[in-house]
Formats: structure tokens, C-alpha cells, sequence
């Protein structure tokens, strides 16, 4: 028989981590986070004990082979998510892992073959898509509101000025396609229901082969173009916006990242304009409660391991066409 809560403990000290787990478990009825590991000792503990989480461990391993946990949450950085989430599943948990899914598509079919193996949920937490207002623009789009899909355009633009910032670090996984624009790359491909091929990509770097400015031409089947923005440029202006172009009309969507925080769905056709807000939790409640529906009642898993393996797949084929080089291992 499944517990009646999903036991879970989460990997380091991330500041992700008490929006995208802490809080959503607290208010979850079938979750319960009882433990922390980092490899800051010292840190662990405080971060448990500001966030109330029940117990500590002293190294990720320990923290993984603890018994009382069904589940892992792995917030670490990108050049570590392989590593981490395939001792998870080598010990028998389930893994919620933080996007970018993993260094590159052959980290990332690694990962997705080991959890087949071992018959263990996987998940990439692009918890936007788990929100009511992806799944009303998607409705929209398949009911036709605005006519066949021809043209796709994403933007994610956050600035972080500090350069010392992990995401400045292409041994840890950096760059602002990888942090940022694996989020308009998702969005793209979910709307298209394909994959597409890259036609163009351009990049603006500051360390030497991390990007700072992604910009990239895709081709989808069926004639439908895409373009995708990222920027970490410091003083860029902060943008999440998603626009899809159909034969008789437009659907624009200001902040489908983070629709709790405020969003509009507009809908344009030549018969006129509407606007609306779909209610809903926050993304990260209902990605948890997905995470853990998928754990202990066999529920669908709207970004698992195909899906995982296929957005990297896109992320190193624009990385190839800009002349810079793949994230983590080379020889996955």
C-alpha cells in the first residue's frame, strides 16, 4: 500500500526552494518534507531551522539512503542535476528535479533511462505548466480560437547583475539559455506539439562560452515558425510574455510563468478582443500536487522524461548553432 503522504527531502539550501516546495508542502495534505541536506553543514541547519524541516543531514548521500524518504527534490545546480538524481534513483526515490532538466540531452536520456529501470517517477519542474492558465491557452489553441498555428513568440528576460552569480558559471551550467529560455523553448514546443529544428541562433556572451543573450529561429512542422528570447543581461528590462500567431487571430499571454502573481490571456480575432484571468493556486502547488498524485496514484506526469530529454535536445542544437559549447558531461 502507498503512504498516505509522500515523504520528500530536498537537496541543499536553494533559494527555490521554500516557494517551489516548502510552502506548496505545507499546504499540502499528502506531502510532508522531513529533511535537508547540504554541503554546508552549518547552513542546512540554519535553513531547517528557519523553515521548519523536521531533520538534517550532513551530505546528499545520507539524505538519499534515509529510509523515511519516498522523494527527492533536486534544486542544484544544472551541472549537478545528473548526478544527484541518478543516486536518488539508484536508492529507490522518486525525483522532482529543478529545469534545466541536465547538462544536455545525452545527460538527460541517461536520467530518464535509469528511472524506467528502476520504475521511478521522474519530473522536470516546469511548474507553469501545471497551472489552469497553460491549460486554458492550450484549449484555445486546439479549439482553433485563432485559426491554424503559424507563428510562436517567446521572451523571458530576468537581470542578474551579479556576474558572480552561478548562472555566469558554465562549469555549474550557465548561461541564460539554460536558466531562462529553457522556459520559452518549453512553451513553444507545448503549443506546437512538435519538435522543432533550429534555423538561426545568435548569442551574446560575457564569460567565455556563457551566454548572457540567447535569440533563436525555429521551424516547426506544418510551416509554423518560432522566435525565442532570453536575456540575463544586467539592467534588461524583467519580461515573460508569449505570443502565438494563427490564421485569424492572435493569443498574447503577459507572465504564463508565473500566473499567481498577476497574468492576462488576451484573444484577438477580427470579430474583436477579449481579455481574462484564470483563477488557480500558485504554479508551484500545483506542480507539487501533481509530483505527488503521479507518486501515489499513477496520475499523468505533463513533463516527464520524453518531454525532458527533447527540450534539451533543442537547448544543445541552438547551443550548436551559436558556436558555443554544451553544457555538462560530453560523454553522456
Amino acid at each position: 500500500m502507498p503512504p498516505a503522504a509522500l515523504r520528500i527531502g530536498t537537496l541543499g539550501a536553494a533559494k527555490i526552494t521554500p516557494p517551489a516546495l516548502i510552502q506548496p508542502a505545507a499546504r499540502c495534505a499528502r506531502a510532508e518534507l522531513v529533511a535537508v541536506a547540504a554541503r554546508d553543514g552549518e547552513r542546512a541547519r540554519a535553513f531547517a531551522a528557519r523553515h521548519e524541516i523536521p531533520s538534517v543531514e550532513e551530505s546528499y548521500r545520507a539524505l538519499i539512503e534515509r529510509r523515511d524518504v519516498d522523494a527527492i527534490y533536486n534544486p542544484l545546480p544544472a551541472a549537478l542535476h545528473a548526478e544527484w538524481t541518478l543516486q536518488a534513483l539508484d536508492a529507490g526515490k522518486h525525483v522532482l528535479c529543478e529545469k534545466p532538466f541536465a547538462g544536455n540531452a545525452g545527460e538527460a536520456e541517461r536520467m530518464v533511462r535509469r528511472a524506467d529501470d528502476a520504475g521511478r517517477v521522474l519530473m522536470e519542474a516546469f511548474h507553469y505548466r501545471y497551472h489552469p492558465l497553460m491549460v486554458r491557452l492550450l484549449e484555445l489553441v486546439e479549439q482553433d480560437a485563432i485559426g491554424e498555428l503559424r507563428r510562436i513568440d517567446a521572451t523571458f528576460s530576468v537581470p542578474i547583475d551579479d556576474t558572480n552569480d552561478i548562472r555566469y558559471q558554465l562549469a555549474l551550467g550557465g548561461g541564460a539559455l539554460m536558466d531562462l529560455g529553457c522556459y520559452p523553448v518549453h512553451w513553444v514546443r507545448t503549443c506546437a506539439k512538435a519538435e522543432p529544428q533550429v534555423a538561426e541562433a545568435e548569442c551574446v556572451t560575457g564569460p567565455p562560452g556563457v551566454d548572457v543573450t540567447t535569440t533563436t529561429e525555429l521551424h516547426f512542422p506544418g510551416d509554423v515558425t518560432a522566435r525565442v528570447h532570453c536575456s540575463m543581461a544586467p539592467g534588461v528590462q524583467l519580461q515573460a510574455s508569449l505570443e502565438i500567431e494563427g490564421t485569424r487571430g492572435t493569443i498574447s499571454a503577459l507572465n504564463p510563468l508565473a500566473p499567481h502573481l498577476g497574468h492576462s490571456l488576451r484573444v484577438r480575432t477580427a470579430e474583436g478582443e477579449t481579455e481574462e484571468q484564470v483563477s488557480g493556486n500558485t504554479t508551484y502547488d500545483h506542480q507539487l500536487e501533481a509530483f505527488v498524485a503521479a507518486v501515489l496514484d499513477g496520475g499523468p506526469i505533463l513533463t516527464g522524461g520524453k518531454d525532458a530529454i527533447e527540450n534539451m535536445r533543442v537547448i544543445d542544437a541552438i547551443y550548436t548553432a551559436a558556436g558555443l559549447p554544451l553544457r555538462g558531461d560530453s560523454t553522456a
